[in-house]
């Protein structure tokens, strides 16, 4: 194992050019005191060209695999919807209780990748790897707990959030049942991923999901509508899909760190005992991240709960437009995570000027991409609704409350971005605060608000949603540009 840490040291998959122009002698970290280093100039040999090169390595190969994996999702949601605008209840329904199973893995995946990040930063592949291997112990043990309980109690969340009809929750708790069964092995893929971003090899990543998801639309076509002899299982067939759909996106990834040839790696053979310090600086980034989480997947329950009282056809057009809307997450979460990876590894190496910079150039590329897909759903909202559904009433409610979601793109992508800078400075106690504010009082209150007081309906709900995302958007760029997140201890 020496041999092959060494080996990567020398020769690294995934160099940063403008990081290792700072490290090759243009930076001596420690002829400065740790106020020079925030106030510092970039070297003149560190140009803008380079800045961007380095983001946009790390953001298209997440970019195409996000989009690529919401389209399956929608695809999945299209082929549910002919079976009727139940089926889409029935899914729309175990998303929020599906979301919330997961807080637990996805904060300790925050807390891996900016520790990660920082190590690569610092040049200490054993210490990364050592973040991995914790990582997974961890993410094993919370997904199996979550696993066990979304299975046991599938039928009381699916009529929690809300299911009426008799036969939107016996198909809504099958579909969840199935999900929980491949639940953990979507957990372990996910921590996997968050290690090999955090070191910025986010193509890796993108190849094995575009194969899962690949293998789900395949699974899906054979499995809902019974094709080439396959049984027609419907609802139960599109969950059993994106179950085989994961496990071959785990074969892959774990293959990947098993081979050694990456800048993180797993050795079975260093097995995989507790280390409290690692567990403690993972816990210290990753339990305000969970607090965000379970802030977020509390809000958004009570949202969804609040939009279900407008009944089935209602909640089938908000699932639409929420799948709609979250193609245009990709966009934000693919340019989050160079900005995550990127100010990690600026910071690990005492360059917080560098971090600034990454930052505000991938903020600038986001919300290039976030104006192209504005005036997309402003002026193609009734063809893109209609792809889910032929019901005249679903796409002219669903095209106008998409013109609701193009005005917020902008700030939609910024708050997404500058997000997962502060993350990848450790700094997620802001991130759970704002999330607190926004997501859990002003999302579901004013969607109570606009739908039982003031009779706005479905128009009034995403009224709520693009309140809440302008605020966060404010409040988010408030804290970065306050810079406390550049002296933050992980």
């Amino acid at each position: 194992m020496g041999q092959s840490i060494q080996k990567e040291v020398e020769k690294p998959v995934y160099n940063d050019m403008a990081l290792d122009l700072v490290e090759q002698g243009n930076d001596d970290a420690d002829s400065y005191g740790k106020q020079d280093r925030v106030n510092k100039t970039l070297p003149a040999e560190v140009t803008s060209k380079m800045l961007y090169k380095d983001i946009t390595k790390i953001a298209w190969p997440s970019f195409m695999e996000l989009i690529l994996t919401q389209l399956v999702s929608m695809v999945d949601l299209m082929m549910v919807g002919g079976l009727g605008a139940w089926a889409i209840t029935s899914v729309g329904l175990t998303n929020q209780p599906k979301f919330l199973m997961m807080t637990a893995f996805m904060s300790l995946n925050v807390g891996a990748t900016a520790l990660i990040a920082r190590h690569k930063g610092e040049g200490d592949p054993e210490k990364a790897n050592a973040v991995l291997r914790q990582a997974l112990l961890l993410t094993f043990i919370t997904s199996s707990i979550a696993s066990v309980i979304g299975y046991v109690f599938a039928e009381p969340l699916v009529s929690f959030m809300g299911a009426t009809e008799q036969k939107t929750l016996i198909e809504g708790a099958i579909y969840l049942k199935i999900q929980m069964a491949g639940f953990v092995i979507l957990a372990m893929t996910s921590t996997i991923t968050a290690a090999l971003r955090g070191v910025g090899n986010s193509r890796i990543a993108m190849i094995y999901n575009l194969i899962a998801n690949l293998v789900n639309v395949c699974f899906n076509y054979v499995l809902i509508n019974g094709h080439w002899g396959f049984p027609k299982w419907g609802i139960a067939g599109a969950s059993i899909a994106t179950v085989i759909g994961q496990c071959v996106a785990f074969i892959i990834a774990l293959g990947v760190i098993l081979s050694g040839k990456h800048y993180v790696s797993l050795d079975i053979k260093k097995g995989f005992k507790p280390r409290w310090d690692t567990i403690k600086s993972i816990f210290n980034i990753g339990l305000p991240a969970a607090a965000e989480q379970l802030v977020m997947r509390t809000g958004m329950i009570i949202y969804a709960k609040t939009v279900a009282t407008l009944g089935t056809v209602a909640y089938a057009i908000h699932q639409i437009i929420f799948n709609i809307q979250a193609m245009s997450f990709m966009n934000g979460q693919a340019f989050a995570i160079p900005a995550t990876s990127l100010v990690g590894q600026s910071l690990g190496k005492k360059r917080p000027d560098m971090a600034q910079a990454y930052s505000s150039r991938t903020r600038r590329l986001g919300m290039s991409v976030s104006v192209v897909l504005a005036i997309t759903f402003f002026f193609f909202g009734e063809q893109i609704v209609g792809l889910y559904s032929q019901d005249p009433e679903i796409i002219s409610q669903g095209a106008r409350i998409l013109k609701l979601v193009a005005f917020i793109q902008p700030f939609q992508s910024s708050q997404f971005i500058l997000a997962g800078a502060l993350r990848g400075a450790g700094d997620t106690k802001a991130t759970a605060t704002i999330s607190f504010i926004t997501v859990l009082l002003v999302r579901p209150g004013l969607a109570i608000i606009s739908i039982h007081l003031l009779k706005w309906g479905l128009t009034g709900a995403w009224i709520a949603v693009a309140v809440d995302q302008l605020l966060r958007s404010f409040l988010v760029l408030l804290r970065f540009n306050s810079g406390r997140w550049k002296s933050v201890k992980v």
